[in-house]
């Protein structure tokens, strides 16, 4: 089982004295390969053969409001949870036009330590520190003349002041729209689609999502980090029994604020008014672009006209969802995970960009907020 070498000398070394000195746990030394830290803290990237999956580790590090552990019981559950939803992905036309895949975390293993388990309570940090679970590299995905970049690296902006959208805007050679409209299709489209046809919602997240760039046009969006950072938040699916897990009972009313939130509050606010700042283009024309975009979706499936009213994206306002506060209140859990709902703090509404409809005046909003998808991370970038 892949450990840290934090993990295994400030906490295993210590909290797991017993289990050690019965050689219940054996430690094996330090592994053939190199890896490479990710953004995320506890995933790390295989260097020496990059083909290869990465390992993400248990690590006991507090960090935006989640004690960075893995459950040894989540874990059963997690390679039967990403293979359900490559399935699902594989067989929905509209997500197949936009190429929309993930990287499946193929292979989990956990440790039970029967007296932490006997002693804390469900859901305690103390029983999460020995797990791994082994996630797909997206290098294999690629075609000849594309590259991978994380989308949290869309909000970068250099030493010179120039942002990384920019950049790619102007090495693609389209007009600025014309890239944007390529960038919602691979993106924005697929997470609405997920919501209208399943009330589906991912944690779409900078760091959740990997885009596959060509001459740096978005072609494709990779989600990653599936097992605890998807919800099904109705009935319209069915699901198997060993997936269950997922299922969130979430109101209607805030069903919608997993695009509303993560997506327009938490990545757009901050990428239109970086184009803006940088000249590329307004962004009264950032979210006309973006409002064009998922109009010309919704006229190609009429069948799901009762669900885009139900999720109605063209509001003219939505509830601000603040993620501060959630720390404030509690910065050890911000959320339960069983009850994702249920801790959010609201305060008043923010408007719509597209004020309703996608030929109005577009307004970027403001206030920092996330709504959790399962929990786990929940930021902008």
């Amino acid at each position: 089982m892949p450990v840290h070498p934090w993990q295994w000398d400030n906490k295993l070394t210590v909290t797991f004295a017993a289990e050690i000195a019965q050689q219940r746990i054996v430690h094996l030394g330090i592994g053939a390969d190199s890896y490479q830290a990710q953004q995320s803290i506890r995933t790390f990237f295989n260097t020496a053969s990059p083909e290869k999956c990465y390992v993400k580790t248990a690590m006991s590090v507090l960090n935006m409001g989640f004690m960075r552990g893995l459950s040894p019981q989540y874990m059963k559950a997690t390679p039967a949870i990403n293979d359900w939803l490559r399935d699902l992905i594989h067989s929905d036309p509209a997500l197949q036009k936009r190429r929309l895949t993930l990287i499946r975390e193929v292979a989990a293993i956990g440790y039970h330590n029967g007296y932490y388990e006997a002693a804390s309570a469900k859901g305690s940090p103390y029983r999460k520190m020995l797990s791994a679970l082994w996630r797909e590299s997206p290098v294999p995905l690629l075609e000849d003349g594309q590259q991978l970049a994380t989308m949290a690296s869309l909000l970068h902006v250099d030493a010179a002041g120039k942002p990384m959208v920019s950049a790619l805007i102007e090495r693609s050679g389209l007009a600025p729209a014309d890239w944007l409209r390529r960038y919602f299709e691979a993106y924005l489209v697929p997470l609405a689609h997920c919501l209208y046809a399943y009330e589906l919602a991912f944690m779409p997240h900078g760091e959740n999502v990997i885009l596959i760039l060509e001459d740096g046009v978005p072609v494709s969006a990779v989600m990653k980090d599936i097992a605890e950072e998807i919800v099904v938040m109705g009935d319209r699916l069915e699901l198997p029994d060993e997936v269950a897990r997922i299922k969130a009972e979430i109101p209607d009313a805030e069903k919608v604020l997993a695009i509303f939130t993560d997506v327009f509050d938490c990545i757009f606010r901050f990428l239109s008014a970086l184009l803006e700042e940088d000249g590329q283009l307004s962004g009264e024309e950032f979210w006309r672009t973006a409002a064009a975009v998922l109009r010309e979706y919704q006229g190609e499936h009429p069948e799901l006209a009762e669900q885009f009213a139900r999720h109605e994206l063209f509001a003219t306002d939505f509830p601000l969802s603040c993620l501060n506060r959630l720390q404030l209140r509690n910065n050890q859990q911000m959320l339960d995970l069983a009850d994702p709902s249920g801790g959010l703090q609201m305060a008043g509404r923010l408007q719509n960009p597209w004020r309703g409809s996608p030929d109005r005046r577009a307004d970027a909003g403001a206030g920092p907020a996330a709504y959790p998808a399962s929990g786990g991370n929940a930021r902008s970038a």
